[in-house]
């Protein structure tokens, strides 16, 4: 009997000594944008100074003007709150503002960039990648209109007369 027992156990232990229990590992992304503009060039001014400038209008440079973060492919687009630039009851239309976009000093990799994009009260892609990254730098040139476009907007007793609109620039996943 104690033969019996004794082989129970033994068979009993090496069914323990083999249990198996499954674990499920899970990685979970969860997509991750951030956009940021540059501090330094939170204000961006056209400067109609010269003739010339009227004639052949004028542009803005700003070099790593956004940085982003995203986790995957990703667009960038940019609206301003209103149609128009107001200065009281005088206004500039926003699409006789051009923006262009271009890669930084970071750059991201494969990433298509608007030329010449006409400022909207409506969302315009500027970048668009399929790639992320992780702090890439976009340059912005804003462009105003030559062609003395604005050569009736100057209001007397102004200087100089601001027209001004504010621009919201947003990142999304693609």
């Amino acid at each position: 009997m104690n033969k019996c027992i004794l082989a129970s156990f033994a068979l009993l232990g090496t069914v323990i000594l083999k249990a198996q229990q499954n674990v499920t590992l899970n990685v979970r992304l969860k997509p991750i944008q951030t956009l940021v503009v540059n501090n330094a060039q939170k204000v961006v001014n056209l400067d109609y100074v010269t003739k010339d400038d009227y004639a052949n209008g004028v542009s803005s440079v700003n070099a790593d003007h956004l940085s982003i973060y995203s986790t995957g492919g990703f667009q960038v687009k940019v609206k301003s709150a209103n149609a128009a630039l107001q200065n009281g009851n005088k206004n500039i239309q926003a699409n006789t503002i051009q923006i262009k976009a271009s890669a930084g000093s970071e750059a991201v990799n494969g990433a298509q960039y608007a030329q010449n994009v006409q400022l909207s009260a409506n969302e315009t892609t500027l970048v668009s990648s399929s790639n992320g990254g992780v702090d890439k730098k976009i340059n912005i040139e804003y462009k105003g209109a030559g062609a003395n476009a604005y050569l009736d907007n100057y209001i007397a007793g102004q200087d100089p007369t601001v027209y001004t609109t504010e621009l919201t620039y947003t990142i999304i996943s693609q």
